[in-house]
């Protein structure tokens, strides 16, 4: 068997474009896999078809470490989000086709269920007014909706640090939420690197008693050192990983015992198998692992064979309940949350694909552009 073909698609949304590949094999199967970057869609889609001709097409989907060497080693310029996540849709791609060839969910041929069923966290929610009042009716909705988990961001658009009467709301809309949805429902804080060391210890200190779950990306993630200075002080665990790729880059991160919990986002960190070494090596620092899935139903689609085959996950994030409908219809077979929960794939391969009908009515939107530094960013509109 030989890959012939890699389409790319690109899927226009409120607030990011979605990027979804499939490729085509001489025995007429195909694989899916997602690379979507928001902000950076042209350069995904160029190197897309760059890497297509350079190493993929030609290539045994069932040959997989040979053609992801190729793709990583075989560039100069290795790494960096546009490359490994070009190189991850491909990879995903393969599983896809691999396991549809053989009849088999791709978590099957990754080391075979270790749970039942996959818990899940809602993302992209709290998307009104910035108010306690606002904050509070929407995450009733998400509990509700069966979620045991939500992450929010409670920030605004801070850099670095914070006017007192921000950090008051920051507090205010956290106990709201509590309020609104309980002690047993897990409230995630997300930080998106805004802040320094001290004001995320500050932070940390005024929340931690509505007892977060964790704390994402308290400082932005390029500094080790910072984020472990945070590490240090604080009493919440704390979650990094989004934008680091490879395990070359994980090695570090977990050489530094900063994290309690890495999220590897599986469509940019270099694929699947890629994502499972990593987590491989978390194990070996008794870190637990929730991936990252900002992204497209795809990616949900594949975050949950993972989840099924790793023995440290913790949870999934899930925007897909919180977006605009044809998001989830473009992509048949999207996995959906059931009482907190994302069941087991049963379909071979990945068990989704792509509408590419549905994909043609919501074309790529060259005015969006996501900016978490903007007033009101978390509306996503």
């Amino acid at each position: 068997m030989k890959i012939v073909d890699v389409k790319t698609f690109v899927m226009g949304t409120a607030w990011r474009n979605l990027i979804y590949v499939k490729v085509h094999t001489d025995e007429g199967l195909t694989g899916v896999g997602e690379a979507t970057v928001q902000n950076r869609e042209e350069g995904v889609v160029g190197y897309l078809d760059g890497l297509a001709r350079r190493h993929v097409l030609g290539s045994d989907p069932f040959n997989i470490e040979d053609l992801w060497l190729r793709m990583y080693r075989d560039e100069f310029w290795r790494g960096g989000v546009i490359a490994t996540s070009g190189m991850s849709a491909i990879e995903i791609a393969c599983w896809d086709i691999v396991g549809k060839v053989v009849g088999q969910p791709v978590y099957r041929l990754m080391g075979g269920q270790v749970r039942d069923r996959i818990k899940a966290y809602a993302n992209g929610w709290y998307t009104g007014e910035r108010t306690p009042e606002e904050f509070a009716e929407r995450a009733r909705l998400v509990a509700a909706k069966g979620y045991k988990a939500l992450k929010v961001d409670p920030f605004g658009n801070a850099y670095y640090e914070m006017e007192r009467k921000e950090k008051l709301m920051a507090v205010a809309l956290i106990e709201a939420i509590r309020d609104a949805v309980g002690p047993d429902i897990e409230i995630l804080i997300e930080g998106h690197g805004r802040l320094t060391p001290a004001t995320a210890i500050e932070m940390a200190r005024e929340l931690a008693p509505f007892n977060p779950a964790f704390f994402e990306e308290p400082v932005p993630p390029e500094n080790l050192d910072a984020m472990a200075k945070v590490a240090a002080h604080i009493t919440i665990p704390l979650a990094t990983g989004e934008r680091y790729y490879t395990r070359y880059d994980y090695w570090r991160l977990l050489q530094a015992q900063v994290a309690d919990i890495i999220q590897p986002d599986i469509i940019h960190c270099g694929g699947l198998l890629e994502a499972k070494k990593i987590s491989a090596m978390a194990d070996a620092n008794y870190v637990t692992v929730a991936p990252h899935n900002s992204n497209g139903p795809i990616t949900t689609a594949v975050s949950t064979h993972f989840a099924a085959c790793t023995t440290n996950f913790k949870i999934l994030e899930v925007f897909d309940d919180f977006a605009e409908p044809w998001v989830v219809e473009a992509v048949p077979g999207t996995p959906r949350v059931i009482d907190g929960y994302l069941p087991l794939p049963t379909g071979p391969g990945l068990g989704v694909d792509v509408n590419e009908a549905v994909m043609a009515e919501h074309p790529y939107r060259k005015e969006v552009f996501f900016n978490e530094y903007a007033m009101d960013w978390h509306k996503r509109r």
